[in-house]
């Protein structure tokens, strides 16, 4: 359903062109938290927050126009909301805190979420984890606290919910594996987008302020390229074999980095630098390792 939004993106097939999707996914992603940090200067993040979501859906309404309704039809109602009240919650922590913290600090810690969704599949699915993979999330962890520092330096506000989005967007990630189990990954993403909408209002309404013509138009952008990355991460990982692909989804740090030295003038600290190395290497070993036991049903240690 994807391809015909993505054919003027000439790629190679399979892993050259998911990792070409994954880059621009990055690239998305990245410009969409410096309009963020920036936009926070005038309205609350929670009103952004909102505003990404209403904006993004102008994405999906191609779905409808061609598809109908059938992107709707589904027997778990609940759980998409489940997965929606979850999304919000992440969001609006991580929007908050883009308005608080350097963007590459901010990135660094939000590479934590796949660390901690391994931990929730060990605890929800049951999924067998040999010490190679323990020993990895523990130098993740590890990572995230080389760039807290806590007891060296306060641990802030900001650096807390940069946490907070990572833990829930984790659970997000388990809840969508227990929907893939019987519903498309466009069901998945159309429900997710129209009910975001409706639940971010809410806080949005308590700090809510007019923007301006110039201001919905930035927000416009930052619908579409949240929205965008979405899909072009989606694509990503349908046309290429997710341990080749999501690596490349690191990259972010990059675009995190060059944009907070060119916009907002922020160098990164050597700890920052050092933590998310730590965390970086560890996400990957972890999805390496995962890919090596599928292929080869040897579980870790064995």
């Amino acid at each position: 359903m994807f391809q015909r939004y993505l054919r003027p993106l000439r790629f190679p097939r399979g892993n050259p062109r998911g990792i070409g999707l994954m880059l621009l996914s990055t690239i998305c992603y990245s410009l969409l938290h410096a309009l963020i940090r920036e936009m926070s200067n005038e309205l609350h993040p929670f009103e952004l927050a909102f505003f990404r979501n209403l904006f993004g859906l102008l994405v999906v309404l191609p779905w409808f126009i061609r598809y109908g309704f059938a992107p709707l039809r589904t027997s778990r109602l609940g759980l998409h909301a489940v997965r929606a009240g979850l999304n919000v919650i992440a969001v609006l922590s991580y929007f908050y805190a883009l308005s608080i913290v350097p963007l590459a600090e901010a990135t660094a810690l939000s590479f934590t979420a796949p660390i901690i969704t391994t931990v929730l599949a060990i605890l929800f699915f049951r999924e067998f984890v040999g010490i190679r993979r323990w020993i990895a999330i523990l130098i993740g962890f590890t990572g995230a606290f080389v760039v807290l520092r806590p007891g060296v330096e306060s641990v802030t506000v900001g650096q807390l919910l940069v946490l907070t989005y990572a833990l829930f967007f984790a659970f997000a990630l388990i809840v969508t594996k227990i929907l893939g189990q019987t519903e498309s990954s466009v069901t998945i993403i159309t429900y997710v987008s129209l009910l975001m909408v409706p639940i971010s209002v809410i806080p949005a309404v308590l700090v809510w302020q007019t923007p301006s013509l110039v201001q919905i138009g930035v927000m416009l952008i930052m619908g579409i390229l949240g929205t965008s990355a979405q899909l072009l991460m989606t694509q990503a990982l349908k046309e290429g074999e997710t341990h080749v692909v999501m690596p490349f989804d690191f990259t972010k740090m990059i675009w995190a980095v060059l944009l907070g030295l060119l916009v907002f003038q922020e160098i990164p600290g050597i700890y920052t630098w050092l933590g998310v190395a730590m965390i970086i290497s560890s996400a990957f070993y972890i999805g390496y390792r995962e890919h090596v036991v599928r292929v080869s049903g040897i579980e870790d240690g064995k």
